[in-house]
């Protein structure tokens, strides 16, 4: 065994030799070690004997001390491992002392790797505040591109993660890279790392479930708050698990916890972020979501500027349970077993609905054959059935022009047999002139009486109906029967007055030679006269009662003629009565039309969201599938890849390896499958338009 001293003297020496190399031009074996020289001359002066002889010692005595006396152990990792103990403690820690791996690392150096741009893109945000990393192309720099590329060949599954970038970091500031690639090969396959890093991060999702449900059961009343500001635990502590702490607290304090971390696993990473909810628990309940970013980002790494020990006691006074941790790690197993039978499910759903569209796409071009089909034959059936009917209209035209001819022939015997009657039909003529003089005169009288019977329609046009014009005419005749009555009456008036005249002329010449006459005479005369004057008076009397019966007549009439006129207001408000009953029906018969319309388009809006959802379903299908094939395109491309590095390993030809598929028409495939079936739904669409 070499005395510590020593040890660490010759360490130092092979650092400042390393670096030596490395500004000579060399980019390979170059010493990351941050301490120089003169630095670690510097810094030995301010060690305590007593920690260097208990450390040596530990160095010395490595294997009994971790099985005789490891809680000892690990109570001295709690305090702090000294600085310049650390690259030989860390690597005695993880076992990574010795590794066959180290001799394939100047090897690896040699190859390219697929995640070189994205290697060198965040190189540059890796410590961007350290002196060791912040200059570009810097020593740094470049020993930090080498372990990252070398560790991206090794372990093709996980390739290249960002959050490794700081871990490997902190390694080159206190190793030499080829022992930094050593110790994290070791953390990626024993400390739980590779599964945190892996493209499906589930060894990250069951540390969120297991920190959530720490901090349900100790913390409630802040886990209850970030349920109620929707703050997600990955939110926050996502970082703390995938770089242990490196980029969320200052450097020593994340140095200390990651000398935990090297003896203990992951646990100390549960511990310490339960300790600083706890710590800041008061002030995080009256923040929201983004106060509480902006506190975990800029108040909480302040809080730790004087020193890791106060958080360090924090965290081992919060209660850890290992059985309890086991348990919800198989709850969540579980939990997400039963997702993946979903998404299994889902999956076959998505399948079974695929092929029922194809099914479906099939069919529709099946009944679009047998539309076609169809039409032909309807085309065939009309044709057939035009050709039958020209052929009986050409039957008919040659029966018609044989008639015709019949005809002419008929006419030409006719006029054969007319000509000895000329004279006749010239009398014919004549008389034919004049009653078609009669008929034009008889025409020109029916056009008068058609001029007068359409003056009397349009007078009769304000009537309702043929009904209303037969009582008229009925009150017509009733009122020139009593107008020929009374003309009647009138006439015999007449004829009396005239009688009466003559009696009194006749009076008038007896009363003028009453005078001359005897006394007996003049008594016959004076009874004449009273005669005369009782006529006169009856006639009077017979006028008077004419005129009376006359104005009756007259106010019958006018009342027979009120009474037609509320007959007929009577039978008009029934009708509009009866029209407003059919309007009534013929408004509720459109009212169930609307609404029946109104379904019909909420069942159509129905179906194109449903039919929406499937082509959304369909995409996300194909995204899927997309991401499955390129997927399978980088796995191809890896094998690819490790083919040729085994030939170039094996000074064989890497051609005999698997060579990267021809994809892309698959690729092109599942578009054009896609831009069809939104051809077809569009289709759909302007139809269950157009029918609406």
């Amino acid at each position: 065994m070499i005395c510590p001293i020593f040890y660490f003297l010759y360490r130092l020496l092979e650092t400042d030799s390393k670096s030596l190399r490395s500004m000579n031009g060399s980019r390979r074996n170059s010493g990351s070690s941050l301490v120089s020289s003169s630095s670690a001359s510097s810094n030995l002066s301010h060690l305590e004997e007593d920690s260097w002889i208990l450390w040596g010692r530990i160095v010395n005595e490595w294997e009994e001390v971790r099985k005789k006396k490891e809680k000892q152990l690990k109570d001295l990792v709690r305090k702090g491992i000294p600085h310049h103990f650390r690259a030989i403690v860390w690597q005695l820690l993880c076992n990574a002392q010795n590794m066959p791996i180290k001799d394939q690392y100047s090897e690896l150096l040699k190859m390219t790797s697929p995640c070189e741009k994205l290697i060198r893109r965040d190189i540059a945000r890796t410590y961007p505040e350290h002196e060791f990393f912040k200059e570009k192309d810097s020593l740094g720099q470049e020993v930090l591109f080498n372990v990252m590329k070398a560790y991206s060949l090794v372990d093709r599954e996980v390739g290249y993660c960002q959050g490794s970038a700081f871990i490997v970091g902190l390694l080159l500031m206190q190793m030499p890279e080829e022992e930094a690639f050593c110790v994290f090969v070791k953390l990626m396959q024993d400390y739980r790392l590779r599964e945190l890093f892996k493209p499906s991060m589930a060894e990250l999702g069951l540390c969120m479930y297991q920190f959530e449900c720490m901090i349900q059961e100790q913390l409630p009343e802040l886990h209850m708050h970030f349920q109620a500001q929707s703050f997600h635990t990955s939110m926050y502590a996502s970082s703390w698990f995938l770089t242990i702490f490196l980029t969320s607290f200052p450097l020593p304090v994340a140095t200390r916890i990651f000398d935990i971390f090297m003896c203990e696993g992951l646990e100390i990473v549960f511990r310490v972020g339960l300790a600083i909810l706890q710590m800041n628990q008061t002030e995080l309940i009256q923040l929201d979501m983004e106060g509480m970013l902006q506190h975990f980002q800029k108040v909480i790494p302040h809080q730790l500027d004087s020193g890791p020990d106060k958080v360090i006691q924090a965290a081992y006074q919060v209660k850890y349970n290992a059985k309890k941790m086991k348990k919800l790690e198989k709850e969540y197993t579980t939990i997400k077993t039963k997702e993946m039978e979903e998404q299994v499910e889902i999956k076959r759903l998505r399948t079974e609905n695929r092929l029922l569209k194809q099914r479906i796409d099939t069919l529709e071009k099946v009944s679009a054959t047998m539309f076609g089909q169809v039409t032909r034959a309807q085309e065939a059936e009309e044709n057939y059935l035009v050709k039958r009917e020209l052929a009986t209209v050409k039957q008919q035209s040659e029966e018609a022009s044989a008639q015709l001819e019949q005809a002419k022939k008929t006419i030409s015997q006719l006029q054969q047999q007319q000509q000895p009657q000329a004279e006749s039909v010239l009398q014919l003529e004549r008389e034919l002139v004049q009653a078609r003089l009669k008929e034009a005169e008889s025409q020109c009288a029916l056009k008068e009486m058609q001029d007068k019977i359409l003056d009397m329609e349009k007078r009769n046009t304000s009537l309702p109906d043929d009904t209303n014009v037969a009582r008229l005419q009925e009150e017509l005749i009733g009122v020139k029967l009593r107008e020929a009555e009374a003309l009647t009456g009138l006439k015999e008036l007449r004829q009396q007055v005239r009688d009466l005249e003559e009696h009194w002329q006749r009076h008038l010449a007896r009363t003028a030679s009453r005078w001359k006459d005897s006394p007996k005479k003049n008594t016959l005369s004076e009874l004449q006269d009273e005669l005369m004057s009782v006529r006169l008076r009856e006639a009077e009397a017979q006028a008077e009662l004419r005129e009376t019966r006359q104005r009756m007549l007259e106010l019958e009439t006018q009342n027979q003629i009120h009474s037609n006129q509320l007959r007929r207001a009577e039978q008009e408000s029934r009708c509009l009565q009866e029209r407003m009953q059919t309007l009534t029906v013929q408004n509720k018969d459109l009212h169930v039309q609307l609404q029946e319309i109104k379904r019909r388009q909420a069942e159509i809006e129905c179906k194109s969201k449903e039919e929406v959802m499937a082509v959304r379903l369909r995409e996300a299908d194909n995204i899927a599938a997309m991401a499955e094939l390129q997927q399978q395109i980088s796995e191809l491309e890896i094998q690819r890849e490790e083919g040729k590095v085994q030939g170039q390993l094996n000074h064989t030809d890497s051609s005999q390896y698997i060579p990267l598929l021809p994809l892309h028409p698959l690729i092109y495939c599942l578009f054009y499958s896609d831009f069809v079936v939104l051809l077809i739904f569009d289709l759909f669409q302007h139809i269950s338009q157009h029918s609406l």
